[in-house]
């Protein structure tokens, strides 16, 4: 081939020569200038051959498209050179570039501009994280890199991507989970005060149960956070040492001996279950209360079945409403004459009929709500749709009336669970309170049906409140609107005669508490810190400390604050914790103290969870890295769209 040099000396000198400027672009690195016919010339790579057109005539055509060539990666020698010299950072040497024996190579049909025209080397690590990572934040199943269409995919992408295994696949999601969990351990060890745990337990198929496990905690800000800790395989999940093993392999994994505060869980366990926990909870972290902080009864879980008991008792009228609904819902002529009707009969209701889901007992709930504005329509429905039958008597819906009425106030307390981030027990003590003295008015009352089902569900209420008060009302005391005073006053009502020994449980399990907490080590000072007066506080304590009163009395002494309505509980104690130095511990950890075990999205359901049978049979270590993987990738990938959202209002 010849150079542009030759090619000059090669011009017929009868014509005066035309002074040529010296190429000073980069592309003259990678390329020589070739005649290939009289008054053309083109640009041949030097890596793979490849021509292009540079002169014909007096035109010349530029170096950006040969720009482009070098810069987008489309010379295969050239990729090549960029990815040996990526694998050889140390060598500062430059690779001897080789030229490809086909002389021909296939370019792609469009190439694209980017702002800075940077080359990108292909990074097959990379690519194979950034998979990794799809597969886990969409729930994908891990085999879907060994599927046809899936390869067909990222080989048109870019042919040198080297094909995954399940087992590679398998091998980077458990190394993303590794990653991330880094990030989980340096957020536990800056947790300023203790750790609560709840537990759901999933079932599947293969009667194998899976322990989710979530920390709840308070951080520096004050602000309540929680983090996905396990997802632990249970192979006899009604085994009274289930739970209690799953706590212990958690507490030693993530290293929370001394930590724990409490443990709530929702699986229907016996009392020889729930005494291995309190045990667990003593050994492990000694001086909370003798284990007393274990909530056995989840209030999701608690709220379900007081709503499948109202089911269950009016299952034969709900099942005349569900017929109703599905008559119009499963056919466009019924819906049609049906809203004609509605219209005819000027009905004011805005419901829109819709059939319900079984597992979930607050669509049941809306169905029966929406049917019940609409009974009119139904009534008269068998005049419009000669197709529709048996419609429901006055006594069904009264009878609906009455379901509804019971499962409202439940409806909006669980509804509660999904509308804030983490619901205070201080909140769920007021609504178990309503929804005991409701139950106990109803009993009261005159109507047989109504009283039946007020009284199964008022034992249910009876139990949780039996396990759970304690906590309850110890969150009610840390709430500088109501302290003592609202349980004594709620209680009052709740137990009658034996108000007062309730009362007093509360108030001596509050003061021996504090006196636990009391009796931790003080944090030591950093000595830049230290004033030199240590020995003046001792003497403060030992002159003045008999006369004077504890944080807690101090507290509780107090007159209480104003009931706002956007009172903030916790932003109060922050800033009172010089005030309240100890109590303000104490108080930190009693509001972190979740009230429901079960996820945002399954407060409703009517069951247990259960395992998909795809991840059942994966091994266990894998299912619990891809799913604590997701729940933590999603909330980094939140966490990072309020803090740029954040940036944003401020710039603004």
């Amino acid at each position: 081939m010849e150079t542009a040099m030759e090619v000059y000396n090669d011009v017929d000198m009868t014509t005066p020569p035309i002074k040529r400027r010296k190429k000073k672009s980069k592309v003259w690195e990678h390329f020589t200038i070739g005649v290939t016919e009289p008054g053309c010339r083109r640009a041949f790579c030097k890596g793979c051959n490849q021509s292009f057109a540079y002169s014909s005539g007096t035109k010349v055509a530029g170096t950006s498209h040969l720009k482009r060539h070098i810069d987008k990666g489309t010379c295969p020698a050239l990729l090549h050179h960029h990815t040996h010299h990526e694998n050889n950072d140390n060598d500062n040497s430059q690779p001897m570039m080789t030229t490809p024996k086909s002389e021909h190579t296939h370019t792609p049909r469009r190439r694209y501009r980017t702002q800075n025209n940077t080359y990108v080397p292909f990074d097959q690590d990379k690519c194979r994280h950034e998979v990794a990572k799809m597969i886990i934040m969409h729930d994908y199943p891990l085999h879907m890199v060994e599927h046809p269409g899936f390869l067909s995919f990222v080989q048109a992408l870019h042919p040198q991507f080297d094909n995954l295994s399940f087992n590679n696949v398998q091998g980077d999601c458990v190394a993303t989970y590794l990653s991330e969990k880094q990030n989980v351990i340096k957020t536990l060890e800056g947790i300023p005060g203790r750790l609560c745990l709840t537990l759901d337990m999933w079932t599947s198929k293969l009667t194998l149960g899976y322990v989710f496990i979530t920390g709840h905690f308070i951080d520096g800000d004050w602000k309540i956070q929680k983090k996905l800790l396990n997802v632990l395989m249970e192979p006899y999940p009604e085994s009274e040492e289930a739970l209690s093993l799953a706590v212990a392999n958690c507490v030693s994994e993530w290293s929370l001996e001394g930590k724990l505060f409490s443990v709530a869980f929702n699986y229907p366990s016996s009392k020889t279950a729930v005494e291995n926990i309190k045990s667990l909870l003593c050994v492990r972290n000694p001086g909370v209360l003798d284990g007393q902080l274990v909530i056995g009864n989840c209030v999701a879980r608690t709220f379900s079945a007081l709503a499948k008991d109202v089911l269950d008792k009016g299952k034969d009228v709900i099942k005349k409403i569900r017929d109703s609904v599905k008559h119009v819902k499963t056919s466009e002529s019924h819906e049609e004459r049906f809203v004609e009707l509605k219209e005819q009969l000027q009905v004011p209701s805005e419901k829109v009929l819709c059939l319900d889901d079984k597992t979930q007992w607050n669509t049941t709930y809306n169905m029966l709500v929406a049917a019940s504005e609409l009974k009119e329509v139904f009534s008269c429905l068998d005049t419009a749709d000669p197709d529709f039958k048996n419609p429901p008597s006055a006594e069904d819906w009264r009878h609906v009336e009455s379901l509804c009425t019971f499962l409202k106030p439940l409806y909006e307390a669980a509804s509660t669970l999904q509308s804030t981030g983490n619901p205070s027990a201080v909140t769920f003590f007021h609504e178990v309170w309503k929804t005991q003295s409701d139950l106990s008015r109803a009993i009261a009352g005159e109507d047989p049906y109504v009283a039946g089902i007020a009284k199964t569900m008022k034992e249910k209420v009876d139990k949780y409140w039996r396990e759970c008060s304690l906590v309850l009302a110890m969150a009610v005391v840390m709430d500088p609107r109501f302290k003592m005073k609202l349980v004594e006053f709620s209680f009052s009502k709740i137990f009658g005669e034996d108000a007062g020994k309730n009362i007093k449980t509360v108030d001596d399990g509050i003061h021996e508490l504090f006196n636990e907490y009391m009796a931790l080590p003080a944090p030591q000072k950093p000595a830049s810190e230290a004033d030199g007066l240590s020995d003046f506080d001792n003497y403060i304590l030992e002159t003045t400390g008999q006369n004077l009163k504890s944080e807690l009395d101090q507290y509780l002494d107090e007159t209480l604050l104003p009931r706002v309505q956007e009172f903030d509980v916790l932003d109060w104690w922050k800033q009172n914790k010089l005030k309240y130095p100890t109590l303000c511990k104490m108080a930190r950890d009693i509001l972190s103290i979740p009230v429901s075990a079960a996820a945002f999205d399954y407060v409703f359901d009517m069951e247990p969870r259960e395992m998909d049978e795809y991840k059942t049979s994966l091994r266990p270590e894998t299912v619990e890295a891809l799913i604590c993987a997701r729940e933590w990738l999603v909330e980094s990938e939140a966490s990072s769209q309020q803090m740029s959202s954040a940036v944003v209002n401020a710039e603004a």
